[in-house]
């Protein structure tokens, strides 16, 4: 059976450098009727597990630690049997949400993750954390991006372990090499395309944001 992409959202709190605001997540969950991964954890482990039904959830895969996007990770873990795949270099953000819980595993550029008889290739995007991480589905025709790229530019970089120089490349190098028609599913707000964003590059470098 394809594997095929259901989708929630969540909403609760962002907190960071002393300041906390309001957001609304999406989480992405992609599988088939018999398993299934999910692509961040955050806010309400009941909605998540809504979206993953009776089917065995087999991994948690975080595009990066803020807490909005692994809040409830371990307790979704705890509650399914699933494994926490981050990749090692958010480990320092991970720790200022999770301090007595490591993740299971860890992600790597290039890494291919199967489920449901579909390959999802990790592409390490560091900038808006600096273990970012998307997740490309080519056989789906789709990315998730996290807070890396969303429609209208990239994501946040004012705060602490961001970098707008990191963020501009990563998007550049490795996300503006799929193929155009490539569908974006985001960690807030709408989906995009990466052909729809890409005449944007310059606009958003010229702007600093």
């Amino acid at each position: 059976m394809t594997a095929r992409i259901d989708h929630a959202v969540t909403s609760g709190t962002f907190s960071l450098d002393g300041q906390t605001f309001d957001v609304d997540n999406n989480v992405w969950v992609l599988g088939n009727d018999t398993e299934c991964v999910v692509i961040d954890a955050p806010h309400d482990v009941a909605a998540i597990r809504d979206v993953v039904g009776d089917r065995r959830l087999v991994a948690i895969l975080a595009t990066h630690a803020h807490d909005d996007h692994v809040r409830v990770a371990p307790e979704l873990a705890d509650a399914t049997g699933a494994m926490i795949f981050l990749h090692p270099a958010d480990l320092p953000v991970w720790r200022l949400t999770h301090t007595e819980r490591r993740p299971d595993g860890d992600l790597q550029d290039g890494q291919v993750i199967e489920i449901a008889g579909t390959r999802l290739e990790v592409i390490h995007t560091p900038g808006h954390a600096p273990g970012a991480c998307c997740f490309h589905a080519p056989e789906l025709g789709v990315v998730f991006t996290g807070d890396t790229l969303f429609q209208g530019g990239p994501g946040a970089t004012g705060r602490s372990f961001s970098d707008f120089n990191l963020i501009i490349a990563s998007i550049r190098d490795h996300l503006f090499a799929l193929p155009p028609e490539t569908v974006v599913h985001t960690g807030h707000g709408p989906s995009t395309t990466i052909g729809a964003e890409q005449p944007h590059l310059q606009e958003w470098i010229d702007r600093g944001h």
